[in-house]
C-alpha cells in the first residue's frame, strides 16, 4: 500500500465515519433520554433515501400511506388513553386531533407536490419532513405505554419495531434498489485525492448538525429539558417536565438524522428497503465505543469505526463487516470489567 492509495482509504473512511457519527449521535440521544436501545435507526436512512427515489420519478411514495396509517393508529391509542384517564371525550378528540394535525398536513402536502417534479432540493425537504414524522408516531405506538419497563422489555420492543419497519418498507418499496443523483457533481482535485462534490456536501452537512446539536442542547430551553430528563427522569417530571413530549422529541430528532443521513448516502451507493440494518448498527457501534452516553465519544468512535471499515474493505474485503462487529467485543469486554456490579445485585 502506498501513500495514494492510504490517502483514498482515509478520505473514504471519514466520508463514511461521519454518516456513522451521525447515526451515533442519534442512538446516543434517544437512549439517555428514553433508555431505550433503539435498532431501528437505520430504517430511518433507508426511508429517506427511498423516499426521495420515489418522489424523483413524480409518484407519490410508499412512506405517506404508512404515515397516515401510523397516524390514525397514534390517534386512536391518544383517545382511548385520554379517555381511560380523564373521562373528558372533549379533551381527548382534542388530543388525538392534534397528533394527526402534522402527518395529514405533510402527506396531503407530498400528495400534491409529488406529480408537480419540483427541484431536487425542494424534494429532499419534504422527504425529511417525511421521515421525521415518523419518530413521534413510533414512540408512541410502540414505546410511550411502556415508559417505566426495563431497558432489556425496551430492547426486545426495539428489535419488534425493526422487523415491522424493514417488511413495511419491503411492501411499500419493492425488493430493488434506487440511486439518488448527486446534489454536486463538482470535483475537486487534492493530489492524489479527488474530492467529490457529494463528499463535501457530507462533511458540510454532518459538521452543521453536530453544531445546531450542540447549539440546542447548550442553548435552547427544550434541549435542556432533554438533558436534565436524561440525567433524572423522575426529577425532570417533579419539576414539570413531560418525560412524554421528551421522549417524542428524542425519536423525531433520530428521524430527522435517520433521514438526513439518508439523503446524503443516497448518491453513493444503491440503497435497498432493508439497506439501513447494517448502516444502523455500524453507527451502533460507534455509540457503544462512546458507552451509549458520551456525544463526543460516538463521534469519535464513528471516524475509527468508518476507517477500519475502509482499510478492512483493502485488505479483506470478504470479511470487512465481520471486522468492524468484531471491534464491539472487546469494548464490550473492557466495560464489563470496568463496572463492579451489574444490575441483578440490585
Amino acid at each position: 500500500m502506498d501513500s495514494t492509495i492510504a490517502s483514498i482509504l482515509l478520505l473514504d473512511g471519514l466520508t463514511n465515519g461521519a454518516i456513522y457519527a451521525l447515526l451515533g449521535l442519534a442512538t446516543v440521544l434517544v437512549f439517555t433520554v428514553t433508555r431505550v436501545i433503539f435498532i431501528p435507526q437505520g430504517e430511518f436512512v433507508a426511508y429517506g433515501a427511498l423516499t426521495l427515489a420515489i418522489l424523483q420519478t413524480g409518484k407519490v411514495p410508499g412512506t405517506v400511506w404508512l404515515l397516515l396509517c401510523m397516524a390514525v393508529l397514534a390517534a386512536l391509542m391518544e383517545l382511548f388513553s385520554r379517555w381511560q384517564h380523564h373521562r373528558n371525550l372533549k379533551a381527548a378528540v382534542k388530543s388525538a386531533g392534534r397528533v394527526l394535525l402534522v402527518p395529514v398536513a405533510i402527506a396531503l402536502l407530498t400528495v400534491w407536490a409529488a406529480p408537480q417534479q419540483f427541484p431536487m432540493p425542494v424534494q429532499a425537504l419534504l422527504s425529511v419532513l417525511i421521515v421525521t414524522s415518523f419518530g413521534p408516531l413510533i414512540y408512541r405506538v410502540a414505546f410511550q405505554s411502556l415508559e417505566s419497563a426495563t431497558p432489556l422489555v425496551l430492547l426486545i420492543v426495539s428489535v419488534g419495531v425493526h422487523f415491522a419497519m424493514t417488511g413495511l418498507g419491503l411492501l411499500f418499496f419493492g425488493a430493488e434498489g434506487y440511486r439518488n443523483p448527486s446534489f454536486w457533481d463538482a470535483r475537486f482535485d487534492l493530489g492524489p485525492v479527488a474530492l467529490s462534490g457529494q463528499t463535501v456536501i457530507i462533511f458540510a452537512c454532518s459538521l452543521a448538525l453536530i453544531v445546531f446539536l450542540w447549539l440546542f442542547f447548550e442553548r435552547s430551553l427544550m434541549g435542556k429539558a432533554l438533558r436534565a430528563t436524561a440525567v433524572n427522569r423522575l426529577g425532570a417530571r417533579l419539576m414539570g417536565i413531560s418525560t412524554h413530549s421528551s421522549g417524542q422529541l428524542a425519536f423525531a430528532m433520530a428521524a430527522l438524522i435517520g433521514a438526513l443521513s439518508g439523503l446524503l448516502i443516497g448518491p453513493s451507493t444503491t440503497v435497498f428497503y432493508d439497506s439501513g440494518f447494517l448502516i444502523g448498527l455500524k453507527g451502533f457501534v460507534a455509540a457503544v465505543v462512546a458507552g451509549l452516553s458520551s456525544y463526543p465519544g460516538a463521534l469519535l468512535g464513528a471516524l475509527f469505526v468508518g476507517g477500519v471499515e475502509s482499510f478492512g474493505s483493502y485488505w479483506a474485503s470478504s470479511f470487512k463487516e465481520v471486522i468492524v462487529f468484531t471491534m464491539i467485543l472487546p469494548v464490550l469486554l473492557w466495560r464489563s470489567m470496568q463496572s463492579g456490579h451489574s444490575d441483578e445485585e440490585h
